[in-house]
Order: C-alpha cells, then structure tokens, then sequence
C-alpha cells in the first residue's frame, strides 16, 4: 500500500469511529466484534476475524504457508525489505498479519527473532530455500492452535511482552491447556500506519493437556 492510500486509509477509518452509535445491550452481548483497525492487505485463506482486544481467546488456524527470515543487527525493517523482495520477484501478493516470532533472552530489546510473509494459500510456490536468497525460507506450517489477545500501540517488546504475560496468566489459570510452541506476534499494520493505531495479535500454540492419571482403586 504506498503511503497515500495508507492515509487515506487512517483518516476514512478515524471517520468511521467518530461516527459510530452507541452500541445497544443485545449487541453487546452478542460475540465480540471485530477490532476497529485499518485493513491494508487480504488475509490468507481460512484465517479467523481477526480480535478482539485485551481479551484472551482460543483461535483455530489452517495450514498454511509463509516465507521466513531471521532478524539481523540492521533490525526488522531490513528484514521487512528482504522478505518485500522475495515476495516481488516470485510476483506474490502481499497479504496480513506477518508474523513475528518472539526475541530470545538478550535480544536487546528487537521485538522480534524472525519475520514472516504469510501467502495467500498453501499451494503458491514451494517450500525450501528461496533459489534467489538463501537467507529466506519457504515453510509449511500445520494447523494450529492458540491462545491469542488482540494488543494495540506501536510494534515494540513492551507492546508484544505485555500480551506474552497475559497470556501466560491465563494459561497458569487454565491447566486444561498446555503451551505447545514459542510465542508468535501477527502484526496487522504497515509503518505507514500510527503506532496508536497499530493492531497486532500475541499468540501462543496450545494444546489440550493430558487427563490427570487416576490414582490406583484401593483393594
């Protein structure tokens, strides 16, 4: 999206807040809506609404692809470039979130250890190194399941780290559910976009823990 579009984007959305009505009673007890954010690309196929914010839910994702790099001392939007590249010269549609892996220990405060461009559908190109840039990788991801808290504000570690520790109350609340991979963040906005307006997902895999073992019957 080039940058004008984007602010046509940002002043249309601010627009629709501003003329919102109230929402009524029966509305607010239907299931919550989708998060008010500025759309700028198509989501992969399958993908759930995105949403909402500041609450904790389980969401179900389909198998899909996505072409990963690692993050590097020039920061994320070098990676951003590398992947825009990749996409660009396998004439692949930009879509969103693109996902964003979270820092190891030490990371220095980069709010991520990878980037990914997710593709539109599993069947656009194939997986393995990219024959033009041996530092992105094509994967395919399984199905998967998270727990996920819709999170707004600039795209920084204090950002995503605040969903991380809600995320992980939760779970320390809800023993039925086992973390079942690293956390991932999906950023939903461009740099074009004001970070107040920024919407992004903190996300950890799940998966249903095991039954608690029975205690032998007593003789």
């Amino acid at each position: 999206m080039s940058p004008r579009r984007c602010l046509i984007a940002v002043l249309a959305t601010a627009a629709g807040w501003l003329g919102r009505p109230p929402a009524r009673a029966a509305e607010e007890a239907g299931p919550p809506p989708r998060p008010m954010m500025i759309a700028e690309a198509k989501m992969p196929r399958g993908f759930p609404t995105p949403g909402p914010v500041g609450q904790v839910v389980i969401k179900e994702y389909p198998a899909h692809r996505l072409a990963r790099a690692a993050a590097d001392d020039r920061g994320v939007d070098s990676v951003f470039m590398r992947l825009f590249r990749h996409i660009k010269r396998h004439d692949i549609a930009m879509t969103a979130p693109v996902e964003m892996s979270a820092p190891e220990p030490g990371g220095g405060g980069s709010p991520s250890a990878s980037m990914a461009f997710l593709y539109a559908t599993p069947e656009i190109g194939a997986a393995g190194p990219d024959p033009g840039d041996a530092g992105v990788v094509v994967e395919d991801v399984p199905a998967t399941t998270v727990v996920s808290i819709g999170v707004r504000g600039s795209y920084t570690e204090r950002t995503f780290g605040r969903g991380r520790e809600r995320l992980q109350e939760w779970l320390a609340d809800h023993p039925e559910w086992t973390a079942a991979g690293p956390p991932r963040t999906l950023a939903y906005n461009s740099p074009f976009v004001p970070g107040l307006l920024k919407y992004a997902e903190v996300q950890i895999p799940v998966a249903a823990s095991p039954p608690p073992a029975q205690s032998p019957a007593p003789e």
